[in-house]
């Protein structure tokens, strides 16, 4: 098998990985609703900042639409603007996010781990595509 067509069958399916996350991820979202409440309640919302559920709802919302994209075209648009945006909307790099991730200890444990798989989805998706990236002078996979 030529280096071309192992480039394409590994971007193949790290998209396919993409959608697996994505389909997992709204699973593990609908199995957060008991602590989604906890949260709304032990977290209230301020005039002057997000809450904790409102930082999480903006992250969910960034990487899940490029994550859609990618499922849906196996592309994003302006590609290059995409990588910059997911390196830096990391969930640890969300002051509120970290914050509530490691001060609450044992509690939450589904959003928590709904949070490490959408930092996860966010770097699987970096790499993903960084591989699509066109070097100079080549050609697109």
């Amino acid at each position: 098998m030529t280096e071309s067509k192992i480039n394409s069958r590994k971007t193949e399916i790290t998209r396919n990985y993409i959608s697996h996350l994505l389909e997992q991820l709204t699973v593990d979202y609908q199995n957060t609703k008991p602590e989604r409440k906890q949260i709304a309640d032990r977290f209230p919302v301020s005039e002057e900042e997000f809450s904790v559920w409102e930082e999480i709802e903006l992250l969910t919302v960034d990487i899940r639409g490029y994550a859609s994209q990618i499922q849906a075209r196996g592309w994003i648009e302006k590609e290059q603007e995409a990588i910059n945006r997911l390196q830096n909307i990391g969930v640890f790099d969300v002051p509120a996010i970290a914050e509530f991730y490691f001060t609450t200890k044992v509690d939450y444990q589904q959003i928590k781990a709904y949070l490490r798989m959408l930092d996860y989805l966010r770097l699987v998706m970096i790499e993903y595509l960084r591989s699509r990236s066109v070097p100079l002078g080549g050609s697109r996979c």
